[in-house]
């Protein structure tokens, strides 16, 4: 394989892992299902090496699993995997926020403005889905802010899990867009360069979230 095939085999993998990983996230492939590659290939558009290439990938962020003789499904959504994750994003997630406060959102700092915009805009008509979607996109952009591609990896893969859990549990949860809308101070500590009260929020944002679960567990 030439250098240029190895890259464009590389792109293509890297946007069947997004499509795909979105997909396992939303539950718009449901827990447990089996994952077919002939069906994927023709949806996401790739051939069979890059697809593969997504579901090793996938598999290691916990979103499938394969078995010899079996094949591939999407894994299971484990309630009792809540504490840990938990633990673990209150650790990371106010150092990512600490961070980049640091650098004022660096790279990140326009999109940050323009998810401000937008959940100020918020006018209390969008789905249960279309939040959850905007709230993972924000999780995103704080974890990139920070600057660490070893932190943003991590945080990424865990919003994923937890992300996967919210969906199971969308109906009984309350009111999203006051959940969204925490965002908003973080977002802007963080614009502004408090790294001590971007660190504050982000920690109380991640229990505030872990109560919510348990409350309805």
């Amino acid at each position: 394989m030439s250098r240029l095939d190895a890259i464009e085999a590389e792109s293509l993998a890297d946007r069947a892992y997004r499509i795909i990983r979105d997909r396992l996230i939303m539950l718009d492939i449901a827990p447990g299902e089996p994952i077919s590659e002939a069906a994927l290939t023709d949806e996401v558009g790739v051939g069979r090496t890059p697809l593969r290439e997504a579901l090793k990938r996938l598999e290691a962020d916990h979103l499938v699993v394969s078995y010899p003789r079996r094949g591939t499904f999407a894994a299971s959504v484990d309630l009792t995997d809540l504490a840990e994750i938990t633990d673990i994003r209150e650790a990371l997630f106010p150092l990512a926020a600490r961070s980049a406060a640091a650098s004022g959102g660096g790279a990140v700092a326009e999109a940050l403005a323009e998810s401000i915009a937008e959940v100020r805009s918020l006018s209390g008509q969008e789905s249960r889905r279309a939040l959850m979607e905007l709230d993972a996109r924000i999780h995103r952009q704080i974890t990139s802010a920070a600057g660490s591609p070893h932190l943003e990896e991590i945080l990424v893969r865990l919003d994923g899990l937890i992300t996967r859990l919210w969906c199971l549990m969308m109906e009984r949860l309350p009111v999203m867009r006051d959940h969204i809308e925490e965002h908003l101070p973080l977002m802007q500590a963080i614009l502004d360069g408090d790294e001590g009260e971007a660190e504050r929020l982000a920690r109380e944002h991640v229990r505030h979230f872990d109560a919510e679960v348990r409350a309805v567990l």
